[in-house]
């Protein structure tokens, strides 16, 4: 079965570096501001928009499963992380 896949590019942290456009093309492209946009969702595989997502250099890519709402990208950090951010 193939993944339905959710995208967001954080426009407050896209500096418009195109690393997106580089590895999943058919997914991303640069708005008029230079800043990247998923125009085409379904436009590659789940692993080239992970590898674009990946890549930019300012995590500006959310990538989620549409049908679940797992999050795919960025993951969640570790339970005893989260746990233990309080205490320092």
């Amino acid at each position: 079965m193939t993944r339905t896949l959710r995208i967001h590019v954080d426009h407050d942290r896209c500096v418009g570096n195109a690393m997106c456009t580089t590895f999943a093309p058919d997914v991303f492209t640069l708005n008029d501001e230079r800043q990247s946009e998923a125009r085409n969702p379904a436009g590659s595989t789940v692993e080239r928009v992970l590898e674009a997502a990946e890549n930019c250099p300012m995590s500006a890519i959310t990538v989620e499963d549409a049908e679940t709402g797992e999050r795919l990208f960025p993951g969640s950090p570790p339970v005893a992380e989260i746990a233990g951010a309080g205490r320092r």
